[in-house]
């Protein structure tokens, strides 16, 4: 079993920056892909940002690419999510998540169905 616990989150201004952290506790010695997911209202959740346990290479979606960085420290369990130039669109509650068994390049990586394990979400809202 692996718990994750997400901070970071609040309120910014569009154009702001937030960095949002995942703290895993638990069975922490298996390796694990770690995802960000956000849902906003109304909205299915959808897949923000990846990154296998390697780290050999990260994933994006196409409405975060070039406004975001994942990132991942193994020996502090740690997962980061650092968003830049944010919009009143990225508003949504932000899920961090973990799966085992993806193959480091690996589209599944983006689908929530592949994540085991969640945080309870920290919420992110944008206000322009």
């Amino acid at each position: 079993q692996v718990q994750l616990v997400e901070s970071g989150g609040g309120s910014v201004q569009a154009g702001g920056s937030l960095r949002l952290s995942c703290v895993a506790s638990g069975r922490t010695s298996s390796t694990y892909a770690m995802g960000w997911f956000r849902q906003a209202p109304g909205k299915e959740r959808e897949c923000v940002a990846a990154i296998p346990y390697s780290g050999a290479v990260t994933y994006y979606s196409d409405s975060m690419k070039g406004r975001c960085t994942i990132a991942r420290e193994n020996g502090k369990n740690t997962a980061y999510l650092q968003m830049n130039s944010l919009k009143p669109e990225d508003t949504a509650a932000y899920y961090c998540a973990a799966a085992q068994g993806l193959a480091d390049y690996s589209s599944r990586h983006y689908y929530a169905g592949a994540y085991k394990y969640w945080g309870q979400g920290t919420q992110v809202t944008v206000s322009s």
